[in-house]
Parts: C-alpha cells; sequence; structure tokens
C-alpha cells in the first residue's frame, strides 16, 4: 500500500523531501548526493522524491517554484527548505540539526 504525502512526512525520522523534474539537470546532478547521503544516514533520515510535473498540486501546496528544492520534515512539521543544488554537508546539517 502506498503512504499519502502527509503519512511519510509525520514518521519521527527525519524525511528530505527532494521536489525535482526529469529535465533538471541540477536535479540529476543530485541524485549520486542524496545516495551518499542515505549510505552515510542509513535509517537516520526517509529521502523521498517528488516529481513536480506529475504532482503539481502537491507542488504547488508547498510553493514550489524552482527545482531542486529540498525540505525536510520531521514529525510532520516543515524544519528546513532550501532550493538548488546542496552540498552533502548542507543537507546532513539540515537533517541532524532536527
Amino acid at each position: 500500500m502506498k503512504k499519502s504525502f502527509n503519512e511519510i512526512v509525520n514518521e519521527e525520522i527525519p524525511v528530505l523531501v527532494d521536489f525535482y523534474a526529469d529535465w533538471c539537470g541540477p536535479c540529476k546532478s543530485m541524485a549520486p548526493v542524496l545516495k551518499q547521503l542515505k549510505a552515510d544516514l542509513k535509517d537516520a533520515v526517509k529521502i523521498v522524491k517528488i516529481n513536480v510535473d506529475t504532482n503539481q498540486e502537491l507542488a504547488a501546496k508547498y510553493k514550489v517554484r524552482g527545482v531542486p528544492t529540498f525540505m525536510v520534515f520531521k514529525k510532520g512539521k516543515q524544519t528546513w527548505r532550501q532550493s538548488g543544488m546542496q552540498s552533502i554537508s548542507q543537507l546532513k546539517q539540515a537533517i541532524t540539526s532536527v
């Protein structure tokens, strides 16, 4: 069964949401960074990718104007948000500081 976005971001562990698009070059460049981030933090983070072209309502709800846009949620609360490419250290800081 597929969980809703609200169910996912309400989990106990921090959830990093990556709003991306298939046509976005910087989004593609972030893929190895996110893979490394998951390898480093393992079960301490959940990473969710949201395609803005196929999830326009969700992108509009969170006022995503550019891709990639990253958000960190903890127990349903948005604790961090940043657009554009991010380094692994920036993302780790955002996730571990909540």
